[in-house]
């Protein structure tokens, strides 16, 4: 059985800095298309950083510079360092896997073709 569980996330003020973990079970880590997803109240859950099979990453415009994505293939485990917090980066944020080859790539890969899902952590970013 597939699993993806999240770990950190929290509370920060603007410009502080939180990292958070997804830890899989249940497959070949190194097999499976990565990312992390936030969502706001009353907005649409978007991508904020993906990782392909083949380690290329991708992110969106409004993290670039501040987000880093990661993994640890020995520990199996995906991560999402956030950097220079901004109150607009509040948000409960998700990690997502999926082992299909399809035709998007990158964060053009749309949420609803990932087919497993974390818990989901809260971060908020006080100004």
């Amino acid at each position: 059985q597939v699993q993806l569980v999240q770990s950190g996330g929290g509370s920060v003020q603007a410009g502080g800095s939180l990292r958070l973990s997804c830890a899989v079970f249940g497959y070949s880590y190194s097999s499976y298309f990565m990312g992390w997803f936030r969502q706001a109240p009353g907005k649409e859950r978007e991508g904020v950083a993906v990782i392909d099979r083949d380690g290329s990453t991708s992110y969106a415009d409004s993290v670039k510079g501040r987000f880093t994505i990661s993994q640890d293939n020995a520990k199996n485990t995906l991560y999402l360092q956030m950097n220079s917090l901004k109150p607009e980066d509040t948000a409960m944020y998700y990690c997502a896997a999926d082992p299909r080859v399809i035709i998007w790539v990158g964060l053009k890969r749309p949420p609803g073709e990932y087919n497993y899902w974390g818990q989901g952590t809260q971060v908020t970013v006080s100004s």
